[in-house]
């Protein structure tokens, strides 16, 4: 029992430790994150059953999924650590490789907002288009933006 309780301590500090060189000064974007994965579970779950077709498993491959966001986000973080890291050791400046995280965590709010305004249209509540297009168009210039960086 102790040495899980240990175990548990162990992985808590590391998780810690990413949230703190993560949420930095910019904590607010992760926890838009966080509350937009929320909401689109909800609006999903609410259009699911106003359309009568709530599904356990459908869920929880919901729930997977943005689980695997977050893995995504993570890596998208750590790959530029690793550059700047190989960067300083040949000498050659990779900091730039720090937007790549902050290009995905910008894809995956877009994702999330268009998410739940899909479900709230597929609900039946009436969206104003402007908000649809307006995040449609951000969605184009943030897949400009990474593809011109390819």
């Amino acid at each position: 029992m102790f040495k899980m309780t240990g175990q548990l301590q162990y992985f808590y500090s590391i998780i810690l430790a990413i949230i703190n060189v993560f949420f930095d000064e910019h904590w607010i974007l992760f926890l838009l994150y966080l509350l937009l994965n929320i909401i689109d579970s909800l609006t999903g779950w609410a259009k699911a059953r106003i359309n009568n077709t709530e599904s356990s498993s459908v869920g929880l491959i919901g729930i997977i999924k943005k689980m695997c966001y977050w893995i995504i986000i993570l890596i998208a973080f750590l790959i530029p650590i690793g550059f700047q890291e190989l960067g300083k050791a040949i000498q050659i400046d990779l900091s730039i490789t720090v937007f790549l995280g902050w290009f995905v965590l910008a894809s995956l709010i877009i994702n999330e907002y268009r998410s739940i305004l899909e479900n709230l249209v597929e609900a039946g509540c009436h969206v104003p288009k402007i908000l649809i297009k307006g995040l449609e168009v951000v969605a184009e210039k943030i897949d400009e933006i990474g593809d011109s960086n390819e």
